[in-house]
This record gives structure tokens, C-alpha cells and sequence, in this order.
């Protein structure tokens, strides 16, 4: 395991916050919240039937899940509760009261959101099971954006073996996963977001962000390169401590003898830890590039945007990848209060 999971863990174990994990009868995310459990890593809440969550647990040998915060819909006390709220957020898009019992009893995604919303729990994730989709709507209905935020966003830790890269080796690319072409405005408010994803998990004492493009400071002229650079102005608007700059080639963002050369006197040009991609398509193909020809460890896509943490998982994910998460999800839910 690298040295930045173990200290993301670490930070975990030290502050340990309630993590929802709604899909307790798939056996990975029930293992993984065995080890959770077992690691002290976070306050472990479970969605489902307790006799059936003990059943597979004595199945698949766990032996932690007695550490578990257990609430089954059919039977708790919120459950109405949860329901009112849900009806109160949503009436306005056609919710009904039936409907909104129906969602909080059967869709253990929705109950997850409102046990978040009600300030129950502190992050939620999903997705061994269940679409990306199913895991953003009860997000975006129930918890809804941070403030000032309507773009949500996936950011990629990059882990290389080449310390003078980045932050010893760690980059933060976003986005990566969730928005297709986004907009001047979105494009700013997914480099304000995951320059926090950098502090809040990987722990960048010091985001440097580069806008990054196919242009350097006017090296060439396209509508795509002026996205970019109202993207830069914006976000400086928008955080004008965050040390940010574009629009940057790769190279120049990362190099320091390129950025020196290309973009003299940029406070980012050459110690960029923080990448922006222009669209969707360039960072999802950019990171995996980096990933499987240079051997970087990616670990992700960790969301962001969401007024607090939840997170998705690959329908192919393993034990190991969904604990990570639960640790991920725990450091992004401490900078979320």
C-alpha cells in the first residue's frame, strides 16, 4: 500500500466519522466493512435487515459486524421521518408523500442521503451494486451541492514513482469522471473543488492548479483555449488565495525547465500538483494513460461538488478498493463540517 493510503487511513483512524454503506448485503462492501470495523477506520452504518447482514456475515466469516451501527427501514423509528423530509425536499418536483415512503423503504441509496441530510452520517458510498446514476440522483435531491457549486466533479490521485512530479510524486487530476464538456464556469468550479479534494485527502498543505490545454499563455488560438482561459479568471474569482494558472500545456505544468522556458514567472509553470482538464474525455483518457504505461497508481474517482462526501464505486471494484474508499470518504467528510 502507498505511503499516502496509509496516511490517508491514518487520518481516518484519528477522526473517525459515520460512513454509510447502503449496499450491506453485496459481500465485498460487507467485508470491506468487516475491516473497516476491525481497523477502526470509521463508524460503520449499515442499511438492510440485521438478520440477514449477520447471516452473510457468519457466511463469509466476519467477525466485526456486532460494531455496526445496523437500521433497517422496515423497522426504524426515522423511517416516517425520513419520509416527511424527503416529500418536503422533492414536493415541489412532483414528490408524493406515497412515493416518498415507497423511496425511503425500498431504496436504500435514498435512506442513506436523508440519514446524511438529517445529520445522522457524515458520508455515504454505493456502487458495487448500483449505477453511477442511481448513486448521484439521491445525492443531488436529498444533500444537494456545496454552496456556490452546481457542477459535480470526479478527481483521480495519481500515484508515479517520480518525486520531482508533482507533490513528491502525487498529482490530483479532475474531472475524470462525471461532466462530458463542461463550461467556462463549470470548468472553474471543478478546479476550486479539486484543489480541496487535494487538501482534504490527499493533504496538499499547498495546491498549485494548472489549467491545462493544448496552449500555452497564447501559443495557439482556439474557442477551446478561451474556455480555459475564462475558466482560470473565474476561479480566481471564485478562491482568490488558490495559486492557480492557465492555460498550461502538460509539459509546462509540469516541468519545471518547460514552464520556466514557456510561461516565465508563473508561480504554477513546472510545480503544478494539481491538474485541470479541459473535458471529461481528456482527463478519463489522460489518467488512464498515465496509469497503465507509467505504472501510476490511480485511486478513484473520488466526487466532489456534493455539499458532504458521497462517493461511487465500480461495479467491479474489490474488498480493498471499497475500504479505501470508506477511508477517502472519512477525510473528505472532516473538511465537509
Amino acid at each position: 500500500m502507498s505511503q499516502l493510503m496509509q496516511q490517508i487511513i491514518a487520518r481516518a483512524q484519528q477522526n473517525k466519522q459515520r460512513i454509510v454503506l447502503p449496499e450491506s448485503l453485496e459481500e465485498r462492501t460487507l467485508t470491506a466493512a468487516d475491516m473497516s470495523l476491525r481497523d477502526g477506520l470509521a463508524e460503520i452504518i449499515l442499511i438492510g435487515n440485521p438478520d440477514e447482514i449477520f447471516a452473510l456475515g457468519e457466511k463469509l466469516g466476519l467477525k466485526n459486524l456486532d460494531k455496526a451501527i445496523i437500521i433497517d427501514p422496515a423497522t426504524s423509528e426515522k423511517t416516517e421521518e425520513y419520509a416527511q423530509l424527503l416529500f418536503e425536499l422533492r414536493q415541489k418536483k412532483g414528490m408524493t408523500i406515497e412515493k416518498a415512503r415507497e423511496l425511503v423503504l425500498n431504496d436504500p441509496l435514498y435512506f442513506g442521503c436523508l440519514i446524511i441530510k438529517s445529520g445522522d452520517a457524515d458520508g455515504q458510498i454505493s456502487g458495487a451494486l448500483s449505477t453511477t446514476g442511481d448513486t448521484l440522483r439521491p445525492a443531488l435531491q436529498i444533500i444537494k451541492c456545496s454552496p456556490g457549486i452546481s457542477c459535480v466533479s470526479g478527481a483521480m490521485l495519481m500515484i508515479t514513482d517520480k518525486p520531482e512530479y508533482g507533490e513528491n510524486g502525487v498529482l490530483v487530476i479532475g474531472d475524470v469522471a462525471v461532466t462530458p464538456v463542461p463550461d467556462a464556469n463549470q470548468l472553474a468550479q471543478i478546479a476550486v473543488c479539486t484543489a480541496q479534494t487535494a487538501k482534504s485527502v490527499a493533504g496538499f498543505a499547498d495546491p498549485r492548479v494548472a489549467m491545462l490545454s493544448f496552449s500555452t499563455k497564447g501559443s495557439a488560438k482556439h474557442e477551446v483555449v478561451d474556455k480555459v482561459i475564462e475558466a482560470t479568471r473565474i476561479a480566481h474569482e471564485m478562491d482568490p488565495e488558490l495559486k492557480l494558472d492557465g492555460e498550461l500545456q502538460a509539459d509546462a505544468a509540469l516541468v519545471a525547465s518547460v514552464g520556466e522556458k514557456k510561461c516565465p514567472g508563473s508561480p504554477i509553470a513546472g510545480h503544478a500538483n494539481v491538474l485541470i482538464a479541459p473535458s471529461l474525455e481528456v482527463g478519463n483518457i489522460g489518467y488512464k494513460l498515465v496509469q497503465r504505461l507509467a505504472g501510476a497508481d490511480a485511486i478513484g474517482p473520488i466526487l466532489q461538488g456534493i455539499a458532504r462526501p458521497v462517493n461511487d464505486l465500480s461495479r467491479g471494484c474489490s474488498v480493498d478498493d471499497i475500504y479505501k474508499m470508506v477511508a477517502i470518504t472519512a477525510c473528505q467528510a472532516m473538511d465537509a463540517k
